[in-house]
């Protein structure tokens, strides 16, 4: 057996006493210089974590992807698209009406407005205003524009109960004016911001006409 054919029989040895390991760790193990051991991860297959700025490194053969294609080791997380700005760009290609800073950080368990804000300024995410947040869409104008339109039948379901009944009774004060002038008027009342598009999104959904 080769030198180097020994070293990635014991690298995978390794990885049968636990399933991560962040590299200095495994080329004091294995008594080899890191860019050595870079070099017999990529001839056996490996991924590094999303999460510990990638800091992590699994086998290839090791992780169980849900289907999302994330698996987490602990608090170490990994995914099938790799980095954590593909996985982002992933996660919200595939969700149907976009993502939240918010959603994506949950569903990852970790924090990541400074790379989707990253994403967006190099045109691999599109992003709406929600409220007082962004919901990120992907970069594919055709994908983009069918979560818009998601997007725009759910927010009604966004709106708390007791906020719809305050555009309710606004509208009841001033039924002739648009969606855009009652969410002005609530926002002058309360100090809260809503968009016209979840007002027209609550009409519709109570069939109320109104032009906006």
């Amino acid at each position: 057996m080769s030198p180097s054919s020994d070293a990635s029989h014991r690298l995978v040895s390794l990885f049968d006493r636990q399933p991560c390991w962040m590299i200095a760790e495994i080329a004091e193990e294995l008594e080899y210089s890191v860019p050595s051991v870079r070099r017999f991860l990529v001839q056996v297959g490996y991924y590094s974590s999303f999460t510990h700025n990638g800091s992590w490194y699994t086998l290839a053969s090791i992780p169980r992807f849900n289907r999302e294609g994330l698996w987490f080791h602990r608090d170490i997380g990994f995914s099938h698209a790799g980095s954590l700005t593909n996985t982002l760009a992933a996660l919200v290609e595939k969700s149907p009406s976009g993502m939240t800073a918010e959603q994506l950080g949950e569903k990852l368990r970790c924090r990541c407005h400074t790379v989707l804000v990253k994403l967006y300024r190099q045109d691999r995410l599109q992003r709406q205003k929600l409220g007082r947040s962004y919901i990120y869409l992907a970069a594919d104008n055709d994908i983009a524009g069918s979560q818009r339109r998601a997007v725009e039948k759910t927010e009604a379901v966004d709106l708390p109960a007791e906020i719809a009944v305050l555009v309710l009774v606004e509208f009841i004060r001033n039924p002739d004016a648009g969606y855009g002038k009652l969410a002005k008027a609530i926002d002058r009342r309360t100090g809260l911001r809503i968009e016209a598009s979840q007002i027209k999104a609550l009409f519709d959904q109570h069939g109320l006409k109104k032009t906006a």
